[in-house]
């Protein structure tokens, strides 16, 4: 890795990659108004002066993204794993076994030590509200008690772009840092004078930072990612753009992903947004029963206006004394022009559909004391079926690149063995709950096909394999792998050998990055 102060200092006149990186960024949010991502750094937060009565639709937000937790990454559970690729044999899996299960217990515990579970739920929340989210996973640094550090990056900070191919490969980030933020993430490099100088005269004040990850093109296809990080502010005339950091990611450190998305669109749909109507509608029910609600408690009065009540004057409290006229009537109710009784109909029906459209009536726990295991498993296949689409997306776009990236930190700091994670030779097992709800309906199938057979008898028993039958089901189940036996006593093979550590240090481009 270079040395970037020497870069910085060395640097020639000309543009370099980074400066072009940063010039074209730079051109496409803030000085075109009608690119996508213009709109996402310009727009600030929501209004805050909304009148909010129901809160539905917040509790429902929170239980579905609770949900996903428990679901898809539950926290000090083993919601995923290593296991043999395709082209390993039987003799080889046996082998293996035990290292693939070590190194899956060294990242499930990186994972564990780090604030994963915590930004993650941030996440979910975020997906579930705008149907997109950004995680950022960056390598931590040496010492600490985990190789992970994560964040939840605000939907306000980033643009993302697709590939051909449909992926989410390119990702600008605009955010806000002091000095001493900058110091901390980019220690090694030199401000110009005009930044520092007003750093140091002002240490709160925040100069626009831009990050910019874009995948790498070189003769043989893609093969990491660019990084560039540079800071941006107008008032320093020749010094508005200055590059901090160019480096080379192996995996990129943005994790984007989507509830669903329409053809053509880049950013994802949400639940949230199917439900908008009937919560903008029991927003308003609410508000209006709460209105009748004061009229009824209050009153509506009327009075003569005999030049002696004072309706300024008057208070209705116990014991008050209001002066009339003799002859006037006084104070007299006037009857409510309504009444709201439907209204709580309205109002249920609304909640029913907003619960409905968020499942939050569809994603309660599945293994009660109540259920038999058949309701169970007609639970657990409900719960896939209606999560099926979603968790194909969630696990293309957030766990596979997550796992991934975990892994090759690991593996380039020297804590697990040194082999390919290309499903070959090694490949990603998903044990979440929301996996497992997804193969008990095979094990079900499988498990009564051997029942079945078992009742015709010996025949029908002699077209069972039970051993491959026991391993299949141990592996559907996520049974550990030491407790499998992969090939029959009988069976030796030669060992297969994996190369040990790799370099122990820090990704090329990401010594103090975020």
């Amino acid at each position: 890795m270079k040395n970037w102060s020497d870069a910085i200092r060395k640097r020639p006149k000309r543009k370099t990659a980074g400066e072009s990186i940063g010039a074209n960024v730079t051109n496409m949010l803030f000085r075109s108004g009608k690119t996508s991502a213009a709109k996402v750094f310009a727009k600030t937060a929501a209004p805050k002066n909304l009148h909010l009565y129901d809160g539905t639709a917040p509790d429902a937000v929170d239980q579905l993204a609770s949900s996903l937790l428990a679901e898809l990454t539950p926290a000090w559970a083993k919601w995923f794993g290593l296991k043999a690729g395709s082209e390993l044999n039987e003799t080889e899996r046996a082998q293996v076994a035990p290292v693939l299960e070590k190194t899956t217990d060294v990242m499930l515990q990186n994972f564990e030590h780090s604030n994963f579970a915590v930004e993650i739920h941030q996440c979910y929340l975020d997906l579930v509200t705008a149907g997109t989210a950004c995680l950022m996973f960056e390598e931590a640094p040496l010492g600490e008690a985990t190789a992970f550090r994560f964040y939840a990056v605000p939907l306000r900070e980033i643009a993302i772009e697709e590939s051909a191919a449909g992926k989410i490969d390119t990702t600008f980030r605009c955010s806000r840092i002091n000095l001493g933020g900058i110091r901390e993430r980019f220690p090694e490099c030199e401000l110009p004078s005009s930044f520092a100088r007003k750093c140091e005269e002002d240490p709160d004040c925040k100069i626009k930072l831009i990050e910019a990850v874009m995948p790498r093109n070189n003769n043989c296809g893609a093969c990491g990612y660019d990084y560039t990080a540079f800071v941006w502010d107008g008032e320093f005339g020749s010094d508005a753009g200055f590059v901090l950091r160019e480096g080379v990611f192996e995996t990129s450190p943005f994790i984007n992903f989507r509830w669903l998305k329409a053809p053509g669109e880049v950013y994802g749909r949400s639940p949230v947004m199917k439900a908008l109507p009937d919560i903008k509608t029991a927003n308003k029910v609410v508000e209006l029963i709460l209105k009748n609600a004061s009229i009824s408690v209050t009153g509506i009065w009327q009075a003569d206006d005999d030049g002696v009540l004072n309706p300024a004057n008057v208070r209705l409290v116990p014991g008050a004394i209001i002066p009339k006229a003799v002859g006037s009537k006084g104070l007299t109710p006037l009857e409510a022009p309504g009444k709201f009784d439907v209204s709580q109909l309205v109002l249920e029906d609304l909640r029913k559909r907003i619960n409905h459209a968020l499942l939050a009536d569809r994603l309660a726990e599945i293994n009660t004391p109540a259920m038999t295991a058949t309701e169970v498993l007609e639970r657990s296949a409900e719960i896939a079926r209606i999560l099926g689409a979603s968790f194909g997306r969630l696990q293309s776009e957030l766990l596979t690149p997550l796992l991934k990236r975990a892994f090759c930190i690991l593996r380039r700091r020297g804590d697990i063995m040194n082999f390919d994670l290309d499903g070959k030779i090694v490949d990603l097992q998903y044990k979440s709950p929301l996996a497992l709800s997804q193969a008990r309906k095979d094990v079900g199938n499988v498990t009564e096909w051997v029942t079945q057979a078992a009742a015709l008898g010996a025949d029908g028993l002699a077209a069972v394999n039970m051993f491959e039958a026991s391993k299949w089901l141990g592996r559907t189940l996520n049974v550990p792998a030491s407790l499998i036996i992969e090939t029959k006593p009988e069976t030796t093979g030669a060992a297969l050998e994996l190369s040990p550590v790799g370099n122990g240090g820090r990704e090329a481009g990401n010594v103090g990055i975020l």
